[in-house]
Formats: structure tokens, sequence, C-alpha cells
């Protein structure tokens, strides 16, 4: 198998960085002029200051996030004999082995798709992970029966290629003689 590698998309992490301060923005308005959005149905200052802390929280972490990736020069994504080495979001683990995938799947969640990898021994994935990775992957793995996923929302990629794509290799490794 040849190595495919798909690069993350600048232009897609432009489009998140520039909404993350639109929500950084209105986060702290919502903190610093709450009375500005009370309505008739809406109105609790302190609950449009939550939100607004909350707002500012997420989207100021995920800020951060967009910024390192902005300057994150390896690859998205790699596809190759040994399996899949994922950078493409926060929960990314690295390298995920085609001996330790069971199946790949995917889900929909309003309108993004994501890949479901799953694997033999889930806990090994969350254990090996920082503790707030691990505490994201532990969610997943509730909600879907695997920590691992993967979305093409930050990559060059279209989801449903790159859905063709690792299906493929997958059905490829498990039907290779000696295995």
């Amino acid at each position: 198998m040849s190595e495919i590698r798909i690069a993350l998309s600048k232009r897609k992490l432009i489009f998140a960085f520039i909404a993350s301060i639109i929500f950084v923005a209105i986060g702290i308005k919502f903190i610093l002029k709450p009375e500005s959005y009370v309505s008739f149905s809406h109105r609790n200052f302190e609950l449009i200051r939550i939100v607004g802390y909350a707002s500012l929280i997420f989207f100021g972490l995920c800020l951060i996030y967009i910024i390192f990736k902005a300057f994150d020069k390896k690859p998205g994504l790699i596809v190759n004999e040994n399996g899949i080495t994922d950078n493409s979001n926060f929960t990314s683990f690295g390298l995920i082995e085609w001996s330790e995938i069971i199946g790949i799947r995917t889900e929909q969640v309003m309108s993004t798709k994501f890949i479901l990898i799953d694997v033999l021994s889930p806990e090994k994935f969350i254990q090996n992970s920082p503790k707030f990775k691990a505490t994201l992957m532990k969610s997943n793995l509730k909600m879907y029966g695997t920590p691992l996923s993967i979305t093409s929302n930050s990559l060059s990629y279209n989801f449903n290629e790159l859905e063709k794509l690792l299906k493929t290799e997958f059905d490829k490794y498990r039907n290779t003689p000696n295995r």
C-alpha cells in the first residue's frame, strides 16, 4: 500500500478562526451588557451572563486550538500499511494500527458527519491520552461505542471520499493473507 497524506485545510481553519472570534465577541457582549439581550421570553440577566461565559470559554479554547493547528506542519491524516495516523482534531490519537481496528462506520449529528473507528481495546486509547482528551474520548465511547472519530472538517478532503478511502484500505488489510 502506498502512503496517502491528507493535509489540514488552511481555508477551513481560517473559517473556524473567524467564527470562533465572532462567538468570543458575542460571549463578551453577553457578559458585559446582558441587559441589551433581554427579551420578553428571556429576562434573566444571569442566564445571559452564563451563556456568555460558556461561549467565551468554549470558543476561546477553540480559538487557541485553531491557532496551534494553523502552525501544525504535520498532515491531518496519513493512511499507510501500518494503519491510520490521525492529527485532524482535538481528540486525535495518532497512529491507530490496522490490527487494532475492528470496524469503520459513519455517524451524523445534525449536519456534521464523522467516521467512527471501532477498536479492540478502547480503554487502551483512553488510558494513553492526556486527562482532558481522555475525558472527551470517554464521552465518545459512551455515546458511540468507540473513543476514536475522524471528521473531514479540518482536512483538505471530501468526507465521502475519506469514508470510501478508509473503508477500502481497511478491507484491503483484512483481506490480506497471513494477518
